[in-house]
């Protein structure tokens, strides 16, 4: 197992804000912004939206911040919308973000993906349709997609044309030089997606997989594509950064990949130089007796967990991870050693702060850049001042005033038996 400490806590204080140490890389805390697709690059390069919408999370707190999936070739995106890092002129870009991610004290991570057969498609919010001729016309053509056999994606996707020697070199060439442009960038972490039914995916499960050479077949010549990919990223990715890995722990409806595969893949994944494997699950479905992830509370954590036993491998939880004891929880059952969250982190960037005065962290605000903790400590102390139902007067003049009648909601407890910071 990879080198991953304990920074600075006590027994009993919360693992979620103990800080930890991958390598050379020390996080402040354990909490891990999920990459989050935003479909709103231009041309694979990062725009003031990224800025903004990055720069958030770290003033909120977290810990680790990654970027978007990030395409290591124009056609690795799965829309002209989606993010990349394919060219030099993209390093720029992305280091006006990590520079200002790192001076608030995040660390800055990347996710680095292609998305083969599920590529070419419009975005997100239009229910990634395929492209076709049509929409040439408002200047997203369609491209040819690639993966592992000429199997289509969907009913109503063209099929793929199937990797040759040649092109399986060409791509781990493309991975290789995104993890060298990703180190000029100034990204601490870099993650290899090979989940939710992406290209990797497309190599690792045998329902997209169809191949009879070395790269499919039995579940060794199916892996082997992801250790390659693995092996190319650490060519150029030095050796004391983390190296994550986003793997599908299950296909998903009727997948053929399982929990057992994955022990598997992880092991050989840590003997490459993997460090931290980040548990989710879907992407791939067939007509097996599989069943779906359900969309409940934490529905991933024991994926993690049991890869974490078994294949002696760092692991990061996500998935509907919402609360802050739920969070640790995880931690402190052994069962991952980062919590991943997005969306929930979306609806309310500032978590981490909130989860430290639900976890008694006793300088709470801290997790704040000094811009804001400084005027919150502020409010804290006007109600040290004025305790809720003390006896209050509002001046109206010199010689008058009124009394001050408290709101209800100040004088209840909440369910912590803390009171409303208010003011």
């Amino acid at each position: 197992m990879s080198d991953v400490t304990t920074a600075g806590a006590a027994e009993q204080a919360p693992l979620l804000f103990s800080g930890c140490q991958i390598r050379s890389v020390r996080s402040k805390n354990r909490i891990v912004v999920s990459p989050m697709c935003q479909y709103m690059s231009v041309d694979g390069g990062p725009v003031d939206w990224h800025l903004v919408h990055l720069g958030r999370f770290a003033i909120g707190g977290a810990g680790i911040i990654f970027c978007e999936e990030t395409a290591i070739e124009p056609d690795g995106r799965k829309s002209h919308h989606c993010a990349g890092i394919y060219t030099d002129e993209h390093v720029a870009a992305y280091r006006r973000i990590t520079d200002f991610l790192h001076s608030l004290g995040a660390v800055p991570a990347i996710q680095l993906g292609h998305a083969g057969r599920k590529g070419s498609v419009g975005g997100a919010m239009a229910g990634w349709p395929p492209l076709t001729a049509a929409d040439a016309t408002h200047g997203e053509p369609p491209w040819q997609t690639i993966s592992s056999s000429p199997v289509a994606a969907g009913p109503n996707f063209p099929p793929p044309i199937a990797l040759d020697e040649t092109g399986i070199r060409s791509t781990l060439e493309a991975w290789s030089q995104a993890a060298r442009r990703s180190l000029e960038a100034g990204f601490d972490i870099c993650e290899i997606h090979a989940a939710h039914g992406y290209l990797i995916h497309q190599f690792l499960s045998p329902l997209a997989n169809r191949r009879t050479d070395a790269y499919g077949g039995s579940r060794e010549g199916r892996m082997r594509y992801a250790f390659e990919v693995v092996e190319a990223v650490r060519k150029e990715w030095p050796a004391d950064k983390p190296l994550f890995f986003r793997c599908a722990s299950v296909d998903g409806r009727g997948g053929a990949w399982g929990i057992e595969d994955t022990v598997i893949l992880a092991k050989g994944l840590a003997e490459r130089g993997v460090d931290v494997l980040d548990c989710t699950s879907g992407g791939m479905g067939g007509t097996s007796d599989m069943a779906p992830s359900p969309r409940v509370p934490g529905h991933q954590v024991a994926y993690a967990d049991i890869v974490r036993r078994e294949a002696g491998i760092h692991t990061m939880a996500v998935g509907l991870i919402t609360t802050p004891s739920q969070a640790e929880d995880i931690l402190r059952s052994g069962a991952a050693d980062l919590v991943a969250m997005a969306r929930e982190l979306m609806y309310n960037a500032d978590w981490p702060a909130h989860a430290a005065r639900e976890l008694g962290v006793p300088d709470y605000l801290s997790v704040f850049p000094p811009a804001y903790s400084f005027r919150l400590r502020r409010r804290n102390e006007y109600n040290d001042l004025y305790p809720p139902g003390s006896e209050t007067v509002v001046p109206l003049s010199a010689t008058q005033s009124v009394p001050y009648e408290w709101p209800a909601e100040f004088l209840q407890p909440l369910g912590n038996g803390k009171r409303p910071l208010g003011r």
